[in-house]
C-alpha cells in the first residue's frame, strides 16, 4: 500500500509515536519479566530457555512498527514465526511431548506467518495484508488438527492415547470448516456488494 509524500510530515510523526510506544512497553514487560525471574529465583536455564526465544520474536515484532511499510510486514512476520517458535518450544519443554514437532510445525510456517500478517495488517490498517493472514492462520490451524487427529488419535505418537482426543480433534476440524465457510461466504458478499 502506498501513500502520497506527507508535506506535513504528520504521517512520520505519527509513526515514530506509535514505534516508540511499542518499543517502550516491550521494555517494560522485558525488564519485569526479568525482575520477576530475579525475584523468585528462577532458573531460566532449565525451564525458561524457551523465553530465549520468544524475547527476540517480541522485539523483531516491535520492530516491524519502528520500519513500518513493506519493510515492517517482513520484520512483522519473522517476529511472529519466533514468537510461536517459542511458546511450541514452551508447551514441549513443560509437557516432554517433543514428538508432537510431526505436526505442530503447521503452526510455524504457514501459521506464524499468517499471525504476523494478521496481526501487522489490522494494526496498519491494511485489510488485505489482515485478510491473507486469516486465511493463512485458518490453513495453519487445520493442518495441525489434522495431524494432530492423525499423529496422535490413530498412531499413538506421544504414547499414551488421551481417551476422547479423536472425538474432541473431530470436533475442532467441523468447528473450523464452519469458520472457513463462514469467512469464505462473508467476503463473497463483501466483494460483489
Amino acid at each position: 500500500m502506498t501513500h502520497p509524500p506527507d508535506p506535513t510530515g504528520q504521517r512520520s510523526d505519527a509513526v515514530g509515536r506509535r514505534g516508540s510506544l511499542v518499543l517502550g512497553v516491550l521494555l517494560v514487560v522485558v525488564g519485569l519479566a526479568f525482575l520477576a525471574v530475579r525475584q523468585w529465583g528462577l532458573d531460566l536455564a532449565s525451564t525458561g530457555w524457551p523465553l530465549f526465544v520468544i524475547v527476540p520474536g517480541l522485539v523483531l515484532f516491535a520492530a516491524a512498527f519502528l520500519v513500518g511499510g513493506r519493510p515492517g510486514t517482513g520484520f512483522a512476520v519473522a517476529g511472529a514465526v519466533t514468537v510461536v517458535t517459542g511458546v511450541i518450544l514452551a508447551v514441549q519443554n513443560a509437557t516432554g511431548l517433543w514428538a508432537t514437532w510431526a505436526y505442530a510445525w503447521a503452526l510455524v510456517a504457514p501459521g506464524g506467518v499468517g499471525l504476523g500478517l494478521l496481526v501487522y495488517g489490522t494494526l496498519t490498517r491494511q485489510r488485505d495484508l489482515a485478510l491473507g493472514g486469516g486465511w493463512s492462520v485458518l490453513v495453519a490451524l487445520a493442518i495441525f488438527l489434522v495431524g494432530a487427529f492423525f499423529f496422535e488419535s490413530v498412531l499413538g505418537l506421544s504414547g499414551n492415547r488421551i481417551q476422547g482426543l479423536d472425538t474432541l480433534l473431530a470436533g475442532a476440524l467441523v468447528l473450523l470448516g464452519m469458520l472457513v465457510i463462514g469467512f469464505g461466504l462473508l467476503g463473497g458478499r463483501r466483494r460483489v456488494g
